[in-house]
């Protein structure tokens, strides 16, 4: 696996976030109204994403993006379904973890729902604790909003 840094305007990364929604549509969209969440999830906003291959084929991606001067958020996370528990998704956001750290933000936020079991498994490995829904997300109760403070990685 090759996991290469980007940005939001990367073609298999737009691909690849093309395929998370249509993942999110077939998981949650019967109990969901996916169209209000559209707005938080622009690629223009995004300056920092990677693109994972398995040879020339990309098989998963994730981004972070500002949020504050001493938050990112994580966003955009998908690895495709024939790739999943095989570690993948885990060394993605590490990485992307650790971009953040690169870059001087303090911690990271992330917004996903209790219906994905899978995603909430792997941030809960990572260390993110859940937190009160935050920004667009405090009026959206299907929303589950996590964190992790960056600085406990190097005390």
């Amino acid at each position: 696996m090759d996991f290469q840094r980007t940005n939001g305007q990367n073609k298999d990364f737009m691909e690849n976030c093309r395929l998370l929604d249509l993942d999110l549509d077939r998981r949650v969209g019967k109990k969901l109204k996916r169209e209000k969440y559209k707005q938080y999830n622009l690629l223009d906003e995004i300056q920092e994403a990677i693109v994972v291959y398995d040879g020339r084929k990309a098989i998963g991606g994730g981004a972070i993006r500002r949020y504050d001067d001493e938050t990112a958020e994580l966003k955009r996370i998908f690895v495709r379904p024939e790739y999943q528990g095989r570690g993948v998704g885990t060394k993605l956001v590490s990485l992307l973890l650790e971009w953040a750290e690169e870059l001087g933000y303090q911690r990271i936020i992330l917004e996903t729902g209790e219906l994905l079991a899978e995603s909430c498994a792997v941030y809960q490995k990572l260390g993110f604790q859940v937190i009160p829904n935050y920004g667009p997300y405090v009026n959206m109760p299907e929303s589950l909003c996590m964190e992790k403070d960056l600085r406990e990685e190097s005390t």
